[in-house]
């Protein structure tokens, strides 16, 4: 069984995208390094219109440029659904973005964000993960989530208070102005130097 492996980074870009649009459903792609799958990197992607076909193309033609240069992967999707009750892989938004990286990387996984668990305090990991069971092609939630630093809690809890979450842009950001950077360089520089601090 496949054991994911969560920078704060990714974590924290994660649950900020949310809690950014808290009314609406948003997703995004997962980023995890060749050697050892540990997901490093979240990107954002949309808020607005999670099954526009063509602006998911762009985006991950793009996205997965990206990650190449960068010496990275494609290597897992999340979803946070509109409504508080919907926590389960087969209603989140656009599911099949995540079938389609998991064609592509075997161990790719599928991350819910667990809407009842988003609160400003965050004494538990807000993120139920799934990885593909290869012989039913089924989504199955995998026990022995790790996040990579015991303190990304408590350090993402401070920067929910801090409003961060206002700071983080998505693809759909991008499209609306292409001056809005959807990689978040400047939301990752700081985040290194605050999480350092936990």
């Amino acid at each position: 069984m496949t054991v994911y492996k969560f920078t704060e980074r990714a974590y924290a870009k994660m649950i900020f995208h949310a809690a950014k649009y808290p009314h609406l459903a948003v997703n995004g792609v997962l980023l995890g390094t060749k050697e050892s799958g540990e997901i490093v990197d979240a990107i954002p992607l949309f808020h607005q219109c999670l099954y526009v076909t063509p602006m998911a193309e762009v985006a991950l033609l793009q996205i997965d440029a990206f990650a190449q240069r960068e010496n990275l992967v494609v290597a897992g999707y999340y979803a946070a659904p509109e409504n508080f009750y919907e926590n389960s892989v087969e209603r989140a938004p656009a599911g099949k973005i995540a079938d389609k990286i998991q064609e592509n990387y075997k161990n790719a996984c599928f991350v819910i964000i667990e809407n009842k668990l988003m609160t400003l305090d965050q004494k538990s990991e807000a993120i139920k993960v799934y990885n593909c069971c290869s012989d039913s092609g089924r989504w199955s939630q995998v026990k022995g989530l790790i996040l990579k630093s015991n303190l990304t809690l408590q350090a993402v809890a401070a920067l929910l208070q801090r409003g961060a979450m206002k700071e983080i842009i998505d693809f759909d950001n991008h499209l609306d102005n292409p001056e809005n950077d959807w990689t978040n360089q400047f939301l990752n520089q700081d985040l290194q130097k605050i999480l350092a601090m936990y």
